[in-house]
């Protein structure tokens, strides 16, 4: 059984900064994706409340991308 911090346990790996999470390539991928995706609602323009839709769908994914580099959760 292991006792103290989650951080002194062997294995555990230290907590990464936000700049290292960003440069994962897991984060890279989905940011680069929802950003593509909020530029080609852009380019074809917002004519329909689909559009508005897709935007606010890439918009939220966005959103939650910045929020899972900026919050320092356990994991």
């Amino acid at each position: 059984m292991l006792e103290g911090n989650a951080k002194e346990a062997v294995g555990a790996r230290p907590v990464s900064s936000a700049v290292a999470k960003m440069l994962r390539v897991e984060w890279l991928g989905q940011t680069t994706a929802c950003i593509c995706w909020i530029g080609s609602v852009f380019a074809y323009g917002v004519s329909s409340s689909g559009d508005w839709l897709q935007l606010c769908a890439a918009t939220a994914w966005l959103v939650a991308n910045i929020a899972a580099v900026t919050t320092d959760k356990a994991v």
